[in-house]
């Protein structure tokens, strides 16, 4: 079976499908939102997920290939390569399975049993294992020399070998994995003296579950505590089950005073304790780490693109403002550009309680910069902030938005801002980074790195390198659902656009500074070294408004223009009247196009965006407000109904901001009047919800809170 086979049975996708996706990957070059977007026909419409999932696997088995090839030429080496081993590692696809078949020829550091081979006691071992000889304790009186002065040291050196060819027997450690598999515990103890350092473990001092069942959450928590030195992990089933099992593989049937037997008995219950078990909790707390990573990243990821895709209040003129109290306000006036018109400090709150200087000033830059809305940082003195400019009675009416800091302090002192604002210290950038931030999240966010965001639960502790892949897929994804206008969009931006990276989207900002905004999508070919290649999987996803094409302003692939040509054609019109008369629109045939190169889903993909071209896919954004009477953990009192905003999301539930620097928990059991098995199910990021308090602990700084029986729903 050949690995597009495999890759078909592991994602349950058909050979063709998987062929093509490979093809358009691997060979063409082309990025997963090309090809899901603008390659339909050749995938049979298969979705990002989809098409992410093959090439997760064709990567995995290609990886498995390379392995393979290393430990056939190692083997090899040592002369110890059969036709039947070789035949037994090409067909393995199972990484585990694979390493169990290397152990025996791994290459590896001087162990007891080696020492004891060295000493000649490998013939007594092969006697022991075989277990048919009369008298192997007289036997091992054959073995005495300089190294071993007696016999009970030869046998002690025998079971030494006997206990590594058990420990590296193929079956055995098959049979040992499957009730690990089936009966592991997941055990955590607390290490003596680090009760009150480690009290926010508190949960995992004395816990157990079965491995299987662990969710992803306990698993990091868990693990994170033993990297600490607070708790002891172990992952095990009872011994029982599984000496058993290694004693029906290696005893044999004999009388019961044979000695041999006797002694393999001792020698599978020393390879067990001493070298299978061991070597199985690693495999099997690794395993369930990689699932917990897996698992984690997918909620992070998720939360990711729920932020990104965040409704944009779109191109308005924006006072920004980073709140703080002995620091004071940071504001900026910003175009609708987001370009940085003006920035200074006012001081409202303690010490100074400049108030009336500060509204005197607000209400001249909202006059003076005529500002169309206020972003105001929800951290530090965020509440305190939006009651003061709640308070001053503006010249016309503007609406009041909270805006997430999350890894604003990050992007304001990173290169990247550095290099957009050299001349400005890092609060004028966390500043103006609030106020673009509420005028497109996506084109603000990708600025940052996306784990620094903070929509996820334990992104420090899992597998960096797969995050970040991760990660950036989802910033990918996002980018070029959107679309990316082409002569405002940053160099950050561009680099997520299917085809473009960072080199490009420098030469495309280089070339639009120096010869003005691009007037069509054909032009980005003028721009240095963006050949054809680029040009065909960047075109679709960037938007050029009031261009010399339409067409160009929407996601109507440039390869595909000459087919709305004809449509417009054998209707008499040109493409801009048929981009507005929708009852034409609804009149065309669309299999009258149809040929071997464009088939229906592209066609209905093109009459979609004709109706709609250029429009942004994101929802539009809600202007929300906290309980004015509720600014710190003390105001609260159970049985409240609050006002929230989802500020994350995990496996266990929801985290909801209610205006007191303290997110509480919406556990998943409190969502909904119904069983919820995904909590994504009920609740998306920044959703506006209504919650009551169950509980408060102030001693943890913990809220309970229930989306159950609220009103209205």
């Amino acid at each position: 079976m050949d690995l597009l086979d495999l890759v078909s049975q592991a994602t349950g996708t058909a050979p063709k499908q998987v062929k093509n996706v490979i093809s358009l990957l691997f060979d063409n070059g082309a990025t997963i939102p090309f090809v899901s977007r603008y390659r339909k026909e050749a995938t049979g419409g298969l979705d990002e997920v989809a098409i992410g999932k093959i090439k997760e696997e064709y990567e995995r088995l290609t990886e498995l290939e390379k392995r393979k090839t290393t430990v056939l030429t190692t083997i090899e080496e040592q002369g110890k390569l059969t036709p039947e081993l070789k035949g037994k590692i090409e067909s393995c696809y199972n990484s585990a399975v694979l390493e169990d078949i290397y152990l025996p020829y791994k290459p590896k550091r001087r162990t007891r049993a080696s020492i004891a081979k060295e000493r000649g006691l490998e013939p007594l071992a092969a006697m022991l294992i075989k277990q048919n000889h009369p008298n192997i304790e007289q036997a091992a009186y054959r073995f005495i020399n300089d190294a071993v002065p007696s016999a009970e040291e030869a046998l002690a050196g025998a079971l030494d070998i006997t206990a590594e060819w058990i420990s590296e027997n193929e079956k055995a450690r098959s049979a040992v994995r499957r009730i690990f598999a089936r009966e592991a515990q997941i055990t955590s103890k607390v290490i003596k003296g680090k009760e009150e350092e480690g009290i926010k473990y508190a949960d995992y001092y004395a816990f157990s579950e079965p491995l299987k069942r662990s969710p992803s959450h306990r698993i990091l928590a868990m693990i994170r505590g033993e990297r600490e030195g607070v708790l002891k992990l172990s992952a095990a089933p009872d011994d029982s089950p599984a000496l058993e099992a290694l004693e029906q593989i290696f005893l044999k049937a004999s009388p019961s005073d044979n000695l041999s037997s006797h002694y393999i008995r001792q020698s599978i219950a020393d390879s067990y304790k001493r070298l299978i078990k061991p070597s199985m909790e690693t495999e099997f707390l690794a395993a369930a780490k990689e699932r917990a990573d897996t698992e984690a990243i997918r909620v992070f990821s998720e939360n990711l693109r729920q932020l990104l895709l965040s409704p944009p209040l779109g191109q308005h003129s924006i006072l920004a403002i980073d709140p703080g109290f002995r620091t004071g306000c940071k504001v900026v006036c910003l175009d609708k550009q987001g370009n940085l018109l003006h920035n200074e400090t006012i001081f409202p709150h303690p010490p100074q309680n400049e108030t009336g200087t500060a509204i005197k000033k607000i209400v001249s830059l909202t006059d003076m910069y005529k500002i169309e809305a206020i972003a105001i940082g929800d951290g530090t003195a965020s509440r305190e902030t939006e009651s003061f400019i709640k308070r001053i009675r503006f010249n016309r009416e503007l609406r009041i938005f909270m805006v997430s800091e999350d890894g604003a302090s990050v992007y304001s002192a990173s290169p990247a801002a550095r290099e957009e604002f050299p001349s400005y210290d890092v609060t004028v950038r966390g500043a103006v980074s609030i106020g673009r931030r509420l005028m497109d999240p996506l084109a603000e966010l990708v600025k940052i790195e996306p784990k620094a965001i903070g929509v996820g639960q334990y992104q420090h502790d899992v597998e960096q390198s797969r995050l970040k892949k991760s990660l950036d897929a989802v910033v990918e994804s996002c980018v070029n659902m959107v679309g990316v206008n082409l002569n405002t969009a940053s160099k950050h931006l561009l680099t997520y656009v299917s085809g473009i990276g960072a080199s490009l989207a420098a030469n495309i900002v280089a070339y639009r500074r120096d010869n003005g905004a691009f007037r069509s999508r054909e032009e980005l070919k003028k721009v240095p070294r963006l050949g054809d290649k680029a040009f065909e999987q960047c075109a679709g996803f960037l938007r050029i408004s009031g261009g010399t094409n339409p067409l160009d302003n929407s996601a109507v692939h440039p390869e595909s223009y000459p087919i709305v040509q004809r449509m417009a054609d054998d209707n008499g019109v040109t493409i801009a009247e048929l981009l507005d008369n929708k009852e034409l629109q609804a009149r065309i045939d669309i299999t009258r196009y149809a040929d071997d190169k464009t088939g229906i889903p592209t066609l209905t993909d093109i009459m979609q965006e004709l109706k709609k071209p250029g429009r942004d896919p994101r929802n539009g954004i809600k202007v929300f407000e906290f309980n004015p009477d509720i600014r710190s953990i003390d105001d609260l009192k159970e049985g409240m109904v609050l006002p929230g905003i989802v500020t994350n999301i995990t496996n266990f539930g929801a985290f909801v901001d209610i205006g007191i620097k303290q997110d509480g928990l919406v556990h998943i059991s409190q969502l909904a009047d119904r069983y919820v098995a995904n909590p994504a199910d009920i609740v998306k990021l920044h959703q506006q919800v209504e919650v009551r308090v169950l509980e408060i602990d102030k001693t943890r700084n913990r809220i309970q809170l229930s989306m159950k029986n609220m009103p209205g729903k």
